[in-house]
């Protein structure tokens, strides 16, 4: 299932979610080799970031409730890591994270020169105070976030959403007018809570945490068909996703690529490859092809620009 996704070529319409997996070349690399065709690095922020301390994510059955906290060794402190992925044989989503629109500009600027295929623009994690979603539940702030960073890099940029924002896609309009190549959505869910009623405590050190996994797929579907209904650029169909059936769905809604996560915990890393192949047998029995389904629960598709043409 070959895919051409804003001007690169990607053996599978399938992606590996940011902060699962993605925290040096040799993991990105077996992600890649397990059938995914463009696997997301790990969130990168402007300093050094310990994340939140132990227990950070918790199994609820359904889903996962997580706060890593946005670990990072920060933007200047990766060039082991940039020099392994040198010579990489894959394509490498850089997701990437500020506390303003300079620290995202900043980082963005050192990013692209290590030569990812695309940054992606963290403006939607529940899990921190001063980052992330503070920006990605205001039109304003994203375009601000979107347009400074085109600023400062050729490379296609995606905008990764909140489910938390009052009008996904109306926040999704305003990246794309800022000159955002591709939307993905979305973030975990919540932030949420979970107490331990025999300690009497929450089960988070954070306290609060975002919810993924099958749980919130059906927000997700909601807000990629939101999206849809209001760009023009490709969307990358996020949250809940765990198999073929599920990623038919989104794409439905109006996605072009699909992304896993939480979906690694429940079938392994092996689930790419699983629900690529559920995926085609679905295509063949229904003799059909992903670019004909692309919002097809629209009612009409509608031309969605895939190689990043302005």
């Amino acid at each position: 299932m070959q895919i051409e996704f804003l001007g690169t070529s990607l053996r599978t319409p399938l992606v590996l979610a940011s902060g699962v997996l993605g925290n040096n070349k040799a993991i990105l690399e077996r992600v890649w080799a397990n059938g995914c065709g463009l696997p997301t690095m790990k969130s990168i922020g402007p300093e050094p970031r310990d994340g939140h301390h132990n227990p950070t994510v918790i199994d609820l059955g359904e889903g996962m409730i997580n706060a890593v906290g946005l670990h990072t060794p920060g933007y200047l402190n990766m060039e082991e890591e940039w020099q392994d992925l040198e010579n990489r044989k894959f394509p490498v989503n850089a997701s990437i994270y500020g506390g303003s629109v300079e620290e995202f500009a900043r980082v963005a600027q050192f990013v692209a020169a290590k030569g990812p295929e695309f940054i992606e623009l963290n403006i939607s994690c529940p899990n921190s105070e001063s980052h992330g979603m503070i920006f990605g539940v205001n039109p304003e702030s994203s375009f601000a976030v979107v347009s400074a960073v085109k600023k400062v890099t050729d490379i296609p940029v995606i905008a990764k959403l909140t489910p938390a924002a009052p009008d996904i896609g109306t926040i999704a309009k305003a990246c794309e007018e800022a000159g955002a190549d591709a939307i993905c959505a979305i973030n975990t869910a919540g932030p949420g809570m979970v107490i331990d009623i025999e300690s009497q405590q929450p089960v988070l050190a954070f306290k609060k945490g975002g919810l993924s996994g099958p749980m919130i797929r059906p927000i997700a579907v909601r807000c990629v068909y939101d999206i849809y209904e209001q760009v023009s650029i490709p969307i990358i169909g996020l949250g809940g996703i765990t198999t073929g059936a599920d990623a038919v769905e989104i794409i439905m809604a109006g996605a072009s690529l699909v992304g896993m996560g939480t979906a690694v915990r429940y079938r392994g890393i092996n689930v790419f490859n699983r629900v690529n192949q559920e995926i085609d047998d679905w295509l063949k029995t229904h003799a059909t092809s992903i670019d004909q389904i692309i919002g097809i629960a629209h009612g009409k598709q509608k031309p969605v620009n895939p190689k990043g043409e302005k």
